[in-house]
C-alpha cells in the first residue's frame, strides 16, 4: 500500500446488525481512532452510537454483489481510510476475491482467495483439518452419503452462494446464512427437500450439494478459539464457551464466557497456522462425548457476534487488528481474564421461544422451567450485554425501535 497523506487515519467498518459492529466502534473510537460505519440499512443500531464518526449508506451484497465491492473500493480510496474490518462472510469473500483493488489503498489485513475459499466450503474445510492433524466430524458431500441409519446433520456445503461457489448464480449474486437440517435416524431426505428447508424462498441454486457430518454427541458446550494472525503467526488469542445458543440445538451464541484450555489453544494454532492465517478468525469446536476430545467445526474469517465478550475480557481484537494494520503490533496486550460473562438479551428471549416451540430430532429439550432459571440466574451473575452500555445508549434505543416497529409492520401484514 502505498502511504496516505498525513490526515487523521480512519477505519472502515461494513456494519451489520450483530453487537460486534457495536464493540468494533466502542473499542476504535474510545482510542480516538476515527471510525466510518457503511451499510446498506439507515436503521442499524451501531448508527446511533456516539463512536461513531461518520455513516454511510451503501449498496446490499444481497442485491448486487459487486455493486457493493465498488462501494467499499470508492471507500477505500479515500486518503484518509487506513485499514477495513471485515464483518460479515461476504466481506471476507469481497475483500478477498477482489484484493488487487485494495491493496494500492489500505492496510489489507484479511485472509487471501484462498484461504476464504477453503473456509467457506466445508468439504475442502474438512481435508485441511484432517491434513493440519486436527479431529473433524465424518464429512461427506450429500450424494454420497450410503448409511441413513445414523443421526446425521445436513449442512450446506458453503457458508454463503454466490457465482463463485455455483454456476447456476452470477457474479451479482448472493444468497446469505443457511441453516442446518437435522434428520432423525433412518430417514433419507431427497435433495429437493433439503434444498426447500435450506434455501430462501426464490432461490434457485439447484446445483448446491449439501453436506452431511455425523451428529456429534456433546453434553458440553460449544467451544470457540479466536485468533488474530499476521501472515501465519498468531498475535492476539482468547476462548470461547458458549453455554446458550439462539437455540435450544445450538446456533449463535447468546451467552457465553471466556475460559483457557490448552487443547483448544493447540488445536485452534494448529489449524491456523496450517492455513498460515492473515487476518481475524474465530475457529469453532464441539466436545465429542463418545470419544472425549475436542472436534473442529468451522471457521469465521472475519469478526464474530460475541466480540464483546473478548474485548470485557481484555482481548480487544479490534484494537488488536487497527495496531497490526498500522505496524505496531509489539503493542497488543495479549492477555485476558477467563470467566466474563455476557448476553445477547434478544438472543436470550429467541433461546427461551425455542424451548417453547421447536423440536429437532435427537436433541433433547430442557424443561422451560429450568431454562428460565439458568437465563435469570446468569443475567444477574454475569450482568454484561452486548448492547447495553450506559455511556452509549443510542444503539440499544434504536434497537428497540426496530423491533417495535417491525413487530407492527407484521402485525398490519397479517390483518
Amino acid at each position: 500500500m502505498t502511504r496516505k497523506p498525513n490526515t487523521r487515519e480512519s477505519v472502515l467498518l461494513p456494519i451489520n446488525d450483530s453487537g460486534s459492529s457495536l464493540t468494533c466502534l466502542r473499542s476504535l473510537g474510545s482510542r480516538d481512532v476515527r471510525t466510518i460505519a457503511a451499510s446498506e440499512r439507515r436503521d442499524r443500531p451501531a448508527f446511533a452510537s456516539r463512536y461513531c464518526d461518520e455513516k454511510i449508506i451503501i449498496p446490499s451484497p444481497y442485491d448486487d454483489l459487486i455493486a457493493y465491492k465498488d462501494a467499499l473500493r470508492t471507500l477505500a480510496e479515500r486518503p484518509d481510510v487506513r485499514t477495513i474490518v471485515p464483518h460479515r462472510e461476504i466481506d471476507a469473500f469481497v475483500l478477498a476475491k477482489y484484493e488487487s483493488e485494495f491493496e494500492d489503498h489500505v492496510e489489507t489485513l484479511w485472509p487471501s482467495f484462498e484461504q476464504v475459499r477453503t473456509v467457506h466450503d466445508r468439504l475442502l474445510l474438512a481435508h485441511a483439518a484432517r491434513d493440519a492433524g486436527v479431529p473433524i466430524p465424518e464429512t461427506y458431500s450429500f450424494d454420497a452419503v450410503e448409511d441413513w441409519d445414523r443421526e446425521l446433520i445436513v449442512k450446506p456445503r458453503y457458508s454463503f452462494l454466490t457465482g463463485e461457489y455455483v454456476d447456476s448464480l452470477s457474479e451479482r449474486d448472493c444468497e446469505g446464512k443457511m441453516d442446518p437440517v437435522y434428520v432423525p435416524a433412518g430417514t433419507e431426505p431427497s435433495l429437493d427437500e433439503i434444498h426447500d428447508e435450506m434455501h430462501e424462498p426464490g432461490v434457485d441454486a439447484p446445483d448446491h450439494i449439501p453436506i452431511v457430518q455425523e451428529l456429534v454427541r456433546s453434553t458440553e458446550h460449544e467451544y470457540g478459539f479466536r485468533g488474530l494472525s499476521e501472515h501465519g503467526t498468531t498475535v492476539l488469542t482468547c476462548q470461547k464457551r458458549q453455554l446458550r445458543g439462539k437455540s435450544y440445538a445450538g446456533g449463535a451464541s447468546v451467552y457465553r464466557e471466556t475460559m483457557a484450555d490448552p487443547d483448544i489453544d493447540r488445536l485452534g494454532r494448529q489449524i491456523l497456522e496450517h492455513l498460515d492465517w492473515h487476518g481475524l478468525a474465530s475457529v469453532q469446536f464441539l466436545w465429542d462425548d463418545e470419544r472425549e476430545r475436542y472436534v473442529f467445526t468451522e471457521i469465521n474469517p472475519r469478526v464474530w457476534a460475541s466480540l464483546e465478550m473478548d474485548v470485557l475480557a481484555g482481548a480487544d481484537f479490534p484494537y488488536g487488528h487497527w495496531l497490526v494494520a498500522t505496524g505496531q503490533s509489539e503493542q497488543i496486550e495479549r492477555e485476558y481474564e477467563a470467566g466474563v460473562g455476557n448476553h445477547l438479551l434478544v438472543g436470550e428471549l429467541q433461546y427461551l421461544a425455542s424451548v417453547l416451540r421447536e423440536r429437532y430430532p435427537s436433541i433433547e429439550r430442557p424443561p422451560f422451567g429450568r431454562a428460565l432459571r439458568d437465563v435469570l440466574s446468569s443475567c444477574y451473575e454475569q450482568p454484561h450485554f452486548d448492547y447495553i452500555h450506559f455511556d452509549d445508549p443510542g444503539p440499544f434505543v434504536r434497537g428497540v425501535r426496530n423491533q417495535l416497529v417491525s413487530g407492527r409492520s407484521e402485525q398490519t401484514a397479517g390483518q
